[in-house]
């Protein structure tokens, strides 16, 4: 599928050449077409980060993100809109953590508390006059407390509710490094408690898949039919066996969990010594290694070919990464931190989609359809 589209990107380009020659680089760009199926882990975690965490709990759609469902919400909150270029607030904090959220929303009300305080007093035209001034950054203020407030406490809600962080710190353990049989039994352990919904349960037998689909001792079944017992509907667990015909061993071309590149073995043999920062955001996604590697000129091309005769000889300058099949926010946040710690190289990221958890099962089920529909169905 990356080849077709690459064909007929060149295909466009050749045919519209006069659109091509409005700006010469010393090092011409790079576009490189990546295949989910090559990371069918990244979109499977739980994200912790502002804006990926809105998109996987509450999702966003057109920059809106409906509350409707939230108890007790406010007519006026019932949807809400998350936009970078409007929203001060959301544009300095959605790639923060959430642990930082939380202490920089408390920080935005005491700050609109002060306002609203020095506001009350209007004794003179001259008040009243830079009242009237005020009003409309006031009212704006007001809107932005009260939006990031909601969406911040349905985030806290659902954490806590469906105990999220004790699921997806079982989720960086099987994405990053983990025993095999540690593993299992803490899944076995999670699957008991009331507390997680099914999409985790789903979630975690997944991860748990593609990690050790090739391993000798892998209880896949046995899982299945803890899913099973717990009231997992036949349609939700026919998508772990889905999960893996699409982003399995077969059909991926990345070393995805790192076990065959010496480099990537001893990088993790020191991420075990030192442990980590951050248990929940330890997880970096496939692009990462691509992106680094590229810009380091140490990319292979058996896995990573040119098509054409063009080949990159100096460090690239500018780089367009293509998805087929989605990518994801924690994606993103990875070409943001890239953009910033790499000075003289630019990363654009774009895809066919923005997934989360519930959309990437959308795409799972349509790319495998051919294969499997009658087992599938339509949609999950």
């Amino acid at each position: 599928m990356a080849r077709r589209l690459a064909e007929n990107v060149r295909n466009t380009i050749n045919r519209e050449a006069a659109l091509f020659e409005f700006r010469k680089t010393d090092v011409a760009p790079v576009l490189i077409i990546l295949d989910r199926r090559d990371d069918a882990v990244t979109p499977l975690l739980n994200q912790w980060t502002y804006q990926a965490m809105v998109h996987e709990l509450l999702g966003i759609n057109n920059n809106r993100i409906n509350l409707s469902d939230v108890p007790g919400i406010s007519k006026d909150l019932k949807e809400v809109v998350l936009s970078a270029e409007h929203d001060e607030f959301y544009a300095n904090n959605m790639y923060n953590n959430f642990g930082e959220i939380g202490t920089n929303i408390k920080d935005l009300m005491e700050d609109f508390q002060k306002k609203s305080q020095s506001t009350a007093k209007v004794e003179s035209i001259a008040d009243m006059k830079a009242f009237i001034e005020n009003y409309p950054q006031f009212k704006k203020m007001s809107g932005t407390v009260a939006k990031h407030v909601a969406v911040v406490g349905e985030l806290s809600r659902l954490v806590n509710k469906h105990i999220l962080m004790e699921a997806s710190e079982l989720e960086q353990e099987l994405a990053c490094q983990g025993d095999h049989s540690a593993c299992l039994q803490k899944i076995k352990s999670l699957l008991s408690n009331e507390k997680l919904q099914p999409v985790d349960m789903l979630r975690l037998v997944m991860l748990y898949a593609l990690r050790y689909e090739s391993h000798s001792n892998n209880d896949i079944s046995g899982l299945l039919d803890v899913l099973r017992k717990k009231g997992v509907s036949d349609k939700q667990r026919s998508l772990v066996p889905a999960v893996l015909e699409y982003g399995g061993r077969k059909a991926r071309g990345s070393d995805l969990f790192g076990n065959q590149d010496a480099v990537a073995i001893t990088k993790k043999f020191f991420k075990g010594l030192k442990g980590v920062e951050n248990i929940y955001t330890q997880h970096k996604p496939v692009l990462y290694n691509v992106l680094d590697q590229l810009i380091k000129g140490k990319l292979k091309e058996g896995s990573f070919p040119y098509l054409g005769t063009s080949v990159l000889r100096e460090r690239p300058q500018d780089i367009i990464v293509f998805m087929i099949g989605g990518a994801t926010y924690e994606e993103a946040l990875t070409v943001h931190t890239l953009n910033r710690s790499t000075p003289g190289v630019r990363v654009v990221l774009g895809s066919t989609a923005v997934l989360n958890f519930k959309s990437f099962m959308d795409e799972v089920i349509q790319a495998v359809q051919g294969q499997s529909s009658s087992r599938l169905g339509s949609r999950w």
